[in-house]
Parts: structure tokens; sequence; C-alpha cells
């Protein structure tokens, strides 16, 4: 049997609600998704945020023990410098020996040498 104007006109504004019912839910679970990535995103950052901290506190404390270090290093090294220092003002100064002139190299040996 063949469908009436009123019947045809029912059923196509039953369809429009179904489809505007449908567009609503569909729009309504982007939002939900939406908004547990964003939170998602979020915690994640958070998370990042937190061991970037710890790392760059971790390494501004290996920074400091090293530079401690050094310094106790350095000062453990400069007492016997010190003590060596004493040592010498105490001793008595040697003469010093003169320098010797050094004896020019042949001219033959000059040109050995250049060839090598």
């Amino acid at each position: 049997m063949a469908q009436t104007k009123a019947q045809r006109s029912a059923a196509a504004k039953k369809a429009a609600a179904t489809r505007k019912r449908n567009a609503a839910k569909s729009s309504a679970k982007d939002v939900r998704k939406a908004a547990r990535s964003t939170a998602k995103n979020v915690t994640k950052t958070a998370k990042a945020v937190g061991s970037t901290a710890k790392h760059a506190a971790e390494s501004v404390e290996h920074a400091a023990e090293a530079v401690a270090k050094r310094a106790g290093a350095s000062r453990t090294k400069a007492k016997p410098k010190a003590k060596k220092a004493a040592a010498k003002a105490k001793a008595k100064p040697r003469a010093k020996a003169k320098a010797k002139p050094r004896a020019k190299a042949k001219p033959k040996a000059r040109a050995r040498a250049k060839k090598r």
C-alpha cells in the first residue's frame, strides 16, 4: 500500500529527530573523549615535569658533590706543596750550573735531516 503525504511527512520528521539525537550523542561522546584525553595529557605532563625537576635536582646534587670533592682534593694536595716549599726555603741555595752552548750540526748531517 502506498504512503500518504501525511505519513511521509511524519516519517521524515521522525528520521530528522533520530538524526538530531544521534548527532547529539556523538558530540557528547566526542566531548567526553576530549575531556578524558585532556586529563590524561595533563597527568602525563605533570608527571614529566615532576620527573624532570627530580632529575635536575639530582644533577645539581651530583655537581655540588663533585665541586666539594674537587675542593677537598685541592686542599689535601696543597698541604704537601706548602711543606715542600718551606723545606726548600730552609735548604741552602745551590749555585746554578751554566748552560753549555749547543754545538751546531754539521752541513752533511743537516742535508740528511732535510731529506728524511
